[in-house]
């Protein structure tokens, strides 16, 4: 059974035969607004189960997780950075555009920052082979975004 089915169900089947119509799509409604994605922030990656788009491997390691919510709202998960920064070429927007939320996972922290604005260590062992590491905090021998992309898309893959 559906979980939205579900939802108008059950308070209908409480609920006497005046208030079903009513209180089955009142609920749904109420409840249905609770479930899914923030509008906007990083989200929740299913670690071990989600998929990167790009190269179909399994999101696993926490440390060099990305994300990159389109500007239409749609969230596309990575394993990688360079997973990341190779799909972004691909779409009809970049990272220059104004409704695009781009983050990476800090590799000591797991929090998650802005993949812009992070500093990258190289010669980290990556997922995907592409060996930066992402951190909040500028340290000896981290690079900026546009150094690292450009890194990336010279290497290829």
């Amino acid at each position: 059974m559906k979980r939205r089915r579900f939802l108008e169900i059950v308070p209908a089947a409480v609920a006497g035969p005046c208030c079903r119509g009513v209180l089955g799509g009142g609920m749904a409604a109420a409840l249905g607004g609770c479930i899914g994605e923030p509008a906007s922030g990083p989200v929740d990656i299913k670690w071990d189960r989600e998929v990167d788009p790009r190269c179909g491997m399994v999101i696993s390691d926490r440390r060099f997780a990305a994300q990159i919510r389109a500007p239409g709202g749609k969230v596309a998960k990575f394993d990688d950075i360079g997973c990341a920064v190779f799909w972004l070429a691909q779409q009809p927007f970049d990272e220059q555009t104004p409704q695009l939320e781009y983050w990476v996972a800090d590799y000591r922290s797991g929090a998650w920052i802005d993949a812009r604005r992070a500093h990258y260590l190289a010669g980290k062992k990556s997922p995907m082979g592409y060996h930066f590491a992402a951190l909040a905090v500028a340290e000896e021998g981290t690079i900026a975004y546009p150094e690292m992309k450009a890194r990336i898309v010279a290497r290829g893959k």
